[in-house]
């Protein structure tokens, strides 16, 4: 398998300025790229453009099927002070397949100091189960370690609207990054999939991520992750998630629009 960081290596410049990279087969969902890579990707080109500032939020788009030889163009839309907000669009066969736009922002002095997102009480991940009980997994998911906390398997007919993963890369040399965040954060199922009676496609169209701490650290390379299916209508599901350090300190939040063939 090609890593993470391998993998990165691999995003080179072209002539016209864009970024190009072959997507290897084990990062594959499907017919189409996993989608926190997709977001890696565009933001780990972003950041590019801005280097002297932290990423403060990302609206991706996920517009068509990533494979094969993809190219990420961006764009500084602005360049303030303390703030920047650059667009990045992925593009394949010059089809646009994704389209970001990430801000950057300084820190700041507020007089405003809180964080009430308290993480849900849990077991350490050496005590929880593997997510994925058989073969029959998506390609791009052998590169993490998954273990459930709570909540019921994908397809299973369930009424629980809400899960509780832990997760880790199985690249050692994964840096903690907001890139590599956006890498990892993704890799849960929806959480409308447990309350599926039959295998139906699903298809992600929509994340809104939040990052909340410049200082991204984890213990033990651990992260865990609450998604909750909120509604799920006209097929389409809408679902809050939720990323914390494996100490507690919140670190993103997030909103996905999830479309359910079936």
């Amino acid at each position: 398998m090609t890593s993470y960081t391998e993998l990165l290596a691999l995003l080179r410049p072209v002539s016209d300025g864009a970024l190009a990279l072959t997507i290897p087969e084990d990062w594959m969902q499907g017919r189409t790229t996993y989608g926190g890579l997709t977001a890696a990707l565009c933001l780990e080109a972003a950041r590019r453009d801005v280097p002297d500032l932290p990423v403060r939020s990302a609206q991706v788009a996920f517009v068509g099927p990533v494979g094969g030889a993809i190219r990420v163009e961006t764009r500084l839309l602005r360049r303030g002070k303390n703030t920047a907000f650059v667009r990045s669009t992925l593009s394949v066969a010059d089809a646009i397949m994704a389209e970001c736009l990430f801000t950057f922002g300084a820190a700041r002095q507020s007089a405003l100091k809180f964080a009430h997102m308290p993480m849900p009480e849990v077991g350490g991940p050496d005590e929880m189960r593997s997510f994925f009980a058989s073969d029959r997994r998506p390609n791009f998911s052998r590169h993490f370690n998954v273990r459930q906390a709570y909540g019921a398997p994908p397809i299973s007919a369930s009424s629980e609207r809400c899960m509780g993963i832990w997760l880790r890369s199985i690249d050692p040399e994964t840096p903690m990054d907001a890139t590599a965040i956006l890498a990892i954060a993704d890799c849960p199922p929806p959480a409308a999939m447990p309350m599926m009676s039959a295998p139906a496609p699903i298809s992600s169209m929509t994340w809104m991520a939040e990052f909340l701490t410049d200082h991204i650290d984890t213990e033990e390379g651990w992260w865990f992750s609450q998604s909750t299916a909120e509604t799920a209508m006209n097929g389409y599901s809408s679902q809050d998630m939720r990323l914390w350090s494996r100490s507690g300190t919140p670190i993103l939040v997030g909103r996905q629009t999830v479309a359910v063939f079936g």
